[in-house]
């Protein structure tokens, strides 16, 4: 029997940690793949995910219908896809694909050269008053405000301002539909779903000139 020196034996367990990194490497690949081939043919309902922001790293999520959902990097992805899961299909796939032209859309937005999204958006997880209140929220000009008063009374409920800030604080689409321009009468910030200081950046970003 031959004896193996020190080298051989730091040489053989490099090798086998390479090829252990290569085959998650390759699993990893396949499972990619799978996932958007699943997506691309129909056979998941929702494809979901990442994309870089100046917040750090937001969850999105698409239907056959259009972009469903935007989540903060402080929640908790497993819990976005389980409310997801429960409120729209269980059939849910990690696929960056379908989700390149939000991800292309947020990117130029948050580097100035955006103004208006082109997306279309899934309104699945949002009632008939909150799509009312979303629907007249998507139509504030890019460096323009609203306050929650007015949104309310162009919404049809012109008493509703409570429940108008209801439905923005829960609004699953942030950024794309822009809650983050809806203020207190007066002018002060209000609420804001992502916390105050990414409204504050938001209508900084857009030259509203947000309250201080």
């Amino acid at each position: 029997m031959t004896d193996r020196s020190p080298h051989d034996t730091d040489s053989l367990a490099g090798a086998l940690a390479h090829s252990e990194r290569t085959s998650e490497l390759c699993a990893a690949d396949a499972a990619r793949r799978l996932a958007e081939r699943a997506s691309a043919e129909g056979l998941a309902d929702v494809s979901y995910a990442g994309a870089d922001s100046p917040f750090g790293t937001l969850l999105l999520a698409t239907t056959g219908r259009g972009l469903v959902r935007v989540a903060f990097p402080e929640e908790e992805v497993d819990s976005v896809l389980e409310r997801l899961a429960r409120r729209l299909s269980p059939r849910i796939v990690e696929a960056r694909a379908p989700l390149d032209p939000v991800r292309r859309e947020l990117e130029e937005y948050f580097a100035g050269s955006r103004r208006e999204f082109g997306l279309t958006v899934d309104w699945s997880l949002v009632g008939p008053f909150g799509r009312r209140v979303l629907g007249v929220t998507s139509e504030i000009p890019y460096g323009g405000v609203l306050s929650y008063a007015e949104v309310a009374a162009e919404a049809g409920s012109p008493r509703g301002s409570r429940a108008a800030g209801n439905a923005l604080g829960s609004n699953p689409v942030p950024i794309v539909i822009p809650c983050h321009r809806v203020l207190r009468t007066g002018g002060a910030l209000g609420g804001y779903g992502g916390g105050l200081d990414r409204k504050r950046w938001l209508l900084d970003l857009e030259g509203a000139g947000a309250p201080t």
